[in-house]
């Protein structure tokens, strides 16, 4: 039959035609939305959290040696609490323990009752070598405190060895050492001061008059009799100016390496200084030769010589010469 003779994929042919073109577009892509949980920001811990995280710290760096870092800490503490008397004792402590004695006073005076910090007040005046202030400020600190305070006493003891006066370090010392503890660091420190002390009082007491004992006589009476010279002030500058003088005329040393060869420093003699001018410029040109004839040699052109005078009793020709002759 005709309608059999069809082929077999007109039906399909006819299907595609009759289906919407294909979008060029690719479909998006759909994303998985995971719920997200924003971070809350951290509230700010309360000043007391925070000091005592501050203090913790503190006292770890004191414990391992870390001084530096716990004036820093105590800086902090401060910054939160200006008038934390514990933040303010430690700060003090760390200033002596680190030698910084201008800071230490600066802080004592900013404090509200330098009063009560006069003994650390006292130490850094005596470190800071202000012998007079601090003995004068130690006398109030005995009143206040006694004078069997340890403190007290050690200080006393370093003041008088400063200025000379050992016998009464001496007997300061001693009296430390009988109150001490044995094989402690307190103990050691005493006994190095009291055998320094004594030394000073040995060589005062019996080294100087033993020294004196082996001079002669003679020596001895006129030391002991005669005070010191004093040095007169107005002889200073002239012996400042004589060893300016002695300075300057110190010879200068000559390098040798500049020297030439052959030439002794000191012994030969010195270039001729016109050696770069003609012979006939030099200044000695023509000595030590003699001429032929009696006197000089021709003078140049232009020179004029001078008659010599006669002799006495003899009558110059006249310039005339017919002139008659005298009988």
């Amino acid at each position: 039959m005709l309608g059999n003779n069809r082929p077999a994929n007109a039906g399909l042919n006819s299907v595609h035609r009759n289906m919407p073109p294909k979008s060029a577009s690719k479909p998006p892509v759909k994303t998985t939305k995971w719920p997200t949980n924003k971070a809350k920001p951290k509230q700010p811990l309360p000043t007391q959290e925070i000091l005592k995280r501050l203090f913790t710290s503190l006292c770890a760096q004191i414990d391992g040696g870390h001084f530096a870092n716990a004036v820093k800490t105590c800086d902090k503490i401060l910054r939160l609490e200006p008038k934390d008397a514990d933040a303010l004792q430690t700060k003090l402590f760390l200033l002596l323990q680190t030698e910084q004695y201008d800071p230490a006073l600066a802080l004592i005076e900013s404090d509200a009752d330098p009063s009560r910090l006069a003994y650390e007040r006292t130490y850094s005046l005596y470190r800071l070598q202000k012998e007079t202030e601090a003995k004068d400020l130690l006398e109030d600190v005995k009143k206040s405190k006694g004078e069997d305070d340890r403190g007290i006493l050690h200080l006393e003891a370093q003041l008088n060895y400063r200025e000379g006066a050992y016998r009464e370090a001496f007997e300061l010392y001693n009296q430390l050492l009988d109150t001490a503890e044995p094989n402690s660091e307190e103990h050691s420190d005493i006994l190095t001061n009291l055998q320094a002390a004594q030394k000073h009082l040995d060589f005062i007491e019996r080294g100087y008059l033993q020294a004196l004992d082996k001079l002669p006589s003679s020596i001895t009476s006129t030391l002991e009799s005669n005070p010191p010279p004093a040095q007169q002030i107005s002889n200073i500058p002239v012996i400042v100016s004589s060893a300016a003088e002695q300075t300057r005329a110190a010879p200068k040393k000559v390098r040798m390496r500049r020297v030439p060869e052959g030439v002794v420093p000191g012994v030969t003699p010195p270039p001729d200084p016109e050696r770069w001018l003609k012979k006939s410029e030099r200044s000695t040109f023509g000595q030590g030769r003699r001429r032929k004839g009696a006197g000089g040699g021709g003078a140049t052109q232009g020179s004029s010589v001078l008659e010599t005078p006669s002799s006495a009793g003899t009558p110059a020709k006249s310039s005339g010469g017919k002139g008659k002759k005298k009988k």
